[in-house]
């Protein structure tokens, strides 16, 4: 079975890139539209993606896709959405998105597993620390209360997360090529200039790319899986009662 997939590319400067092919390769059609040049229905789609860009996760012009965010979580749709798209998702739902008070972060980076990770249809197979690119000046300074935090960093705690069954936001890049990440520092250099020594010439984003794609390709295999209905939901967070 073909997992329609509609992919929310909010921004010029990150698109689909690789991600596209991993998804195509578990076999995904993804569908790209822009929003306020395409109308932005799931239609017959089983999936979304939402993915980056430099606007903010508070802007009056991305009501509509918060909007849309919120309903495909609450709906149970399956949704991955991608650092700008994570943020849109923890506002959607009723987290909040302010600007860094550590300051951007820029370049390679790990993230760790939280407990709640290890049973997440999606995360329960990763790594301990998987791999990731970081290139972002907001963050994500609450989580809505539906969340189920599963992976976090030291600067910034709420790195990946779930909302509903379904609904996954992750802060940080898979989706890019070096190129696109060099066009980035390029026309980003306050924000490149947090990433350390090296990180962004492009012998060592090849590298990271490398060690991106090991960790995030299988990653999305599973995600289309659970599109496709191979893979189970999570089950629902349930509440817990005060201890006496």
């Amino acid at each position: 079975m073909t997992v329609r997939t509609l992919v929310v590319q909010l921004d010029d400067s990150d698109p689909p890139g690789r991600l596209a092919d991993w998804l195509i390769d578990a076999g995904a059609l993804p569908h790209v539209v822009r929003p306020g040049r395409d109308q932005l229905q799931l239609g017959d789609h089983t999936a979304v993606v939402c993915l980056g860009g430099p606007q903010s996760a508070n802007d009056p012009d991305l009501t509509e896709v918060r909007t849309f965010l919120s309903r495909c979580a609450t709906a149970g749709t399956p949704v991955l959405a991608i650092c700008l798209g994570a943020q849109l998702l923890a506002v959607a739902t009723g987290g909040r998105v302010e600007v860094g008070d550590s300051g951007p972060e820029a370049g390679a980076g790990l993230v760790a597993k939280r407990d709640l990770g290890w049973t997440d249809p999606l995360f329960a197979d990763m790594p301990l620390m998987p791999d990731v690119l970081q290139f972002h000046s907001d963050a994500i300074t609450r989580l809505p209360d539906s969340a189920v935090l599963l992976a976090a960093a030291a600067r910034y705690p709420n790195q990946a997360f779930r909302v509903g069954r379904a609904a996954y936001g992750v802060q940080f890049h898979i989706e890019t090529t070096p190129e696109t990440v060099l066009r980035w520092a390029e026309a980003n250099p306050a924000v490149a200039a947090r990433a350390k020594a090296g990180e962004l010439e492009p012998e060592r984003l090849a590298e990271l790319h490398a060690d991106i794609e090991e960790c995030w390709r299988p990653f999305t295999e599973r995600f289309v899986a659970l599109a496709r209905g191979d893979i189970a939901p999570a089950e629902p967070a349930r509440p817990t009662l005060p201890m006496i």
